[in-house]
């Protein structure tokens, strides 16, 4: 897939989503309602917020510098011996399961659910975990199984093999999983890195509570970029060969959870190029400024000013990816992602070649154990080792 340079194109076309992998769902309709009044208004708002707006599907639209988000909510049954799930895999396409039978899929699994190995090349993915765990392992050498609100953060670069398993491991009670995984595209400049594993702990990462003027609370928690509230402490430093640890990137990933009725905030970015894109995935009912959005949807947002949100009814969460453009042609065909078609034929030749380094694991699709741990061990040999937690707490 292929898209044009942003050199000669308006903020808002620099924004613009880009095309989906796959044909978007039948689009439902989504109401932006700017003819609203309100108590608070916005006194910085003096253009509308919403640029644009899309449905959410399986996959979401995303805008450059993204190329990928999904959200995963999987309602696992209780596990079994073998940390699959405890029912019945008739009547799936095992292998190939995204049809959502019954709640959940098994993806490209077919004991455990997830994504046994496969390959990577020029880009980054960021998978944060809300809920249940993740079993990975690399062609680096590197191994760990996360969740609570851990993030995992995975140069590609030049190529690397990864799996991802959703082990079960309770087998009292249903194993649900929540996750975001976002693909985050590395420069030209930076293809061709080193590949990079790294952990961001939800120990390490800042959380913050802010109150409104009625006492209501809304969660903010930066898993990449900066904050203007001094609060919230210092993000985390993304990997270095990553776009977000580049000088005037305005890269940011943060989720939102807003009590019902609540009010908050979201700050202007710092970067007159910025885009920003909020996805609201859960509630009924959010207004920004002055237009109100009556469905879940994928909200084009404009980044020149503060944005006051008033939430509706029942407390809502969002996700927030912004960041400057790349503004380089994308080439892009499955687990690659190049500037050219010819980078892109010259990526499978290297994986026929070389497998980007070997699969050094028995398993195509490891687990690490039943016992309920957090713990990474690094390509080096570094380990850590953390106490199971759970989400954070409504």
């Amino acid at each position: 897939m292929r898209h044009d340079t942003a050199e000669d194109k308006t903020e808002s076309e620099k924004c613009a989503f880009q095309p989906l992998l796959e044909p978007a769902p039948s689009a439902v309709e989504i109401v932006v309602d700017s003819a609203r009044d309100y108590d608070h208004p916005n006194p910085k708002m003096t253009k509308q917020p919403i640029l644009g707006i899309q449905p959410l599907g399986f996959r979401w639209p995303t805008m450059d510098p993204f190329l990928f988000c999904v959200y995963h909510d999987d309602a696992y049954p209780r596990g079994n011996a073998k940390l699959g799930p405890d029912a019945p895999l008739d009547g799936r396409d095992l292998g190939q399961d995204f049809a959502g039978k019954d709640g959940w899929r098994m993806y490209h699994g077919t004991t455990v659910p997830g994504f046994p190995s496969h390959p990577h090349r020029g880009f980054e993915t960021v998978t944060i975990v809300r809920e249940g765990l993740i079993d990975h392992s690399d062609s680096l050498g590197a191994t760990a199984r996360f969740g609570g609100g851990d993030v995992q953060w995975l140069t590609a670069g030049r190529g690397i093999v990864h799996a991802e398993m959703f082990p079960l491991l309770d087998r009292d009670r249903p194993n649900r999983l929540e996750l975001f995984q976002i693909w985050l595209n590395l420069p030209s400049s930076h293809k061709m890195v080193e590949p990079r594993f790294t952990m961001f702990w939800s120990e390490q990462i800042p959380h913050h509570a802010f109150h409104d003027q009625k006492g209501l609370v809304t969660h903010v928690s930066c898993i990449a970029g900066a904050f203007r509230d001094p609060a919230m402490g210092a993000p985390l430093a993304p990997p270095p060969d990553s776009w977000a640890a580049q000088p005037g990137s305005d890269l940011a990933i943060w989720t939102i959870r807003m009590q019902a009725n609540a009010t908050w905030t979201l700050p202007a970015a710092v970067g007159s190029d910025t885009c920003r894109c909020l996805y609201f995935f859960k509630g009924r009912g959010l207004t920004i400024g002055a237009q109100a959005v009556s469905e879940n949807a994928a909200l084009e947002l404009r980044c020149d000013a503060d944005l006051l949100l008033y939430n509706g009814s029942e407390a809502s969460e969002m996700l927030v990816l912004q960041g400057k453009p790349i503004a380089e042609p994308v080439a892009q065909y499955g687990p690659f992602v190049m500037n050219t078609q010819a980078e892109i034929h010259q990526a499978f030749a290297d994986y026929q070649r070389t497998e980007f380094g070997g699969w050094p694991w028995s398993d195509s699709a490891p687990v690490h154990g039943k016992q309920p741990r957090r713990f990474a061990t690094h390509a080096d040999g570094r380990s850590e080792l953390l106490q199971i937690q759970s989400a954070l707490e409504e």
